[in-house]
């Protein structure tokens, strides 16, 4: 695996990006390692080095986030997560990146739109208690972010409508990912991704984790309660026009 200068650049930049993002932003830009890795290295490859990554990230985050998530939501989330996993797992090499990640950035896209758009008082998916809606989007969460560490628009559609509190909003979304993360290890050695040329490159960004872990809780901190949940739709918007970037360009 090759990345070459321009590739590293990138490459650190996103996982900086990442890190900022699932400490402080909820995850709306923690699928953007992999699409900018796999201009340069294959997607499997991609997935490989990122995830190692990730669990690192989730480490850090739960150490700072801990006994602030909403277990009444995970209670829910993780099983279906983990149902999303498995079929994830069984779609690995049979459903092309290209169509999950077009669907997904129609959803993200749409939601961000009808979130940003709707009028003051008005009804949003997901409230009232978790249920049928839960069990969709953490399974959707689950299935996407096996292909592509692509699960960030599926869980922050569910939990923008919940209207949590911002440091139990990013709480809870740090703590599925760590579960998730972590589920997904097994697969991804059955499924013989790591090698040890993807484990050395993991090794060589580890050192970025907890740079974008701080600058992450650090930006959260200074953003009030509004503009955060205005920047949070705006993100899981950019993130679901960079998912269809890459379904079309794919």
């Amino acid at each position: 695996m090759e990345l070459g200068v321009s590739g590293w650049i990138v490459t650190i930049i996103a996982i900086l990006l990442t890190g900022i993002s699932k400490s402080g932003l909820g995850g709306a830009l923690g699928g953007l390692a992999v699409p900018f890795m796999s201009m340069w290295i294959s997607p499997h490859d991609a997935v490989a080095v990122v995830l190692p990554i990730l669990i690192a990230m989730d480490l850090f985050g739960i150490r700072a986030w801990r006994g602030k998530a909403d277990w009444s939501e995970l209670r829910v989330l993780i099983p279906a997560a983990v149902l999303g996993i498995l079929l994830g797992t069984l779609a690995f090499g049979v459903m092309s990146e290209r169509m999950v990640k077009g669907a997904l950035g129609l959803i993200a896209v749409a939601f961000a739109l009808d979130r940003l758009l709707r009028r003051p008082g008005a009804a949003v998916a997901g409230e009232g208690r978790p249920g049928a809606w839960a069990w969709l989007c953490g399974a959707g969460a689950g299935f996407t972010s096996t292909l592509s560490h692509a699960g960030g628009p599926p869980l922050l559609i569910y939990l923008l409508g919940r209207k949590l509190p911002r440091e139990v909003f990013v709480a809870t979304s740090v703590f599925f990912f760590a579960v998730i993360n972590m589920a997904k290890l097994p697969f991804y050695i059955g499924l013989g991704l790591f090698s040890r040329e993807s484990l050395l490159m993991s090794a060589i960004l580890l050192p970025l984790v907890p740079i974008g872990v701080r600058l992450g809780m650090a930006l959260l901190a200074r953003i009030p309660e509004r503009p955060f949940y205005l920047f949070a739709t705006a993100m899981l918007g950019l993130s679901g026009f960079k998912l269809l970037w890459d379904a079309l360009l794919g």
